[in-house]
């Protein structure tokens, strides 16, 4: 996992409420356990006409848009199943960071888990926020995780709270498999301990 590290990034904003994982990642591109190439399918029944082109009413079809690394969300984004497919989607599709009044804790987690900020602010900051990202490509917004602040393209800054544990993992780019890595000298150190032990095992 690579480290997060702070950006400035053009924000799409998604004042949808109730976004879930299907809306996400729709069922039908759940059948890889490979984490890349699902940002293609992103929002796919949103962000697709029945004919296979692009909804051009769909926000991140948009010009201003097409590069988004931030989404300005609804309430309770990514509630619905717990398809992990969903962060690997966002991922892949370029999305390093989700604002919203609030997540559902599963999809919040596995955000984590995958190198992805969701940020939770009051819904007074997120009306601000969202009115920032409708301006297009032009206003960026700063995410800053050692700072645990946002700022928008005016200056205006917001601070969020931030599990220590879940923001050392993300500023070292530490997933499941990297922490246990971090142990790897213990690991091997056990294991020779236990083979001298227990030869027969």
């Amino acid at each position: 996992m690579d480290k997060f590290e702070s950006f400035s990034g053009v924000a799409a904003p998604m004042p949808l409420v109730n976004i879930d994982t299907d809306m996400i990642i729709p069922k039908q591109f759940l059948k890889t356990i490979k984490r890349s190439g699902l940002g293609v399918n992103l929002f796919a029944e949103m962000r697709y006409l029945d004919d296979g082109s692009e909804n051009p009413d769909f926000v991140l079809n948009k010009p201003a848009y097409r590069s988004a690394e931030i989404i300005v969300a609804g309430d309770n984004f990514g509630c619905g199943s717990s398809r992990e497919h969903a962060p690997w989607a966002i991922k892949d599709f370029g999305i390093k960071c989700v604002i919203s009044t609030s997540f559902a804790d599963i999809f919040f987690n596995n955000c984590f888990k995958n190198g992805i900020l969701p940020i939770t602010l009051p819904q007074e900051q997120i009306d601000v926020l969202m009115k920032d990202a409708e301006k297009g490509s032009n206003a960026r917004l700063d995410i800053d995780l050692e700072n645990q602040t946002v700022t928008t393209s005016e200056g205006e800054s917001f601070s969020f709270e931030v599990d220590p544990f879940r923001k050392h993992c993300l500023l070292e780019g530490l997933d499941d498999i990297g922490l246990t890595m971090e142990k790897a000298g213990a690991i091997d150190s056990f294991e020779a301990q236990a083979s001298q032990a227990r030869p027969w095992v």
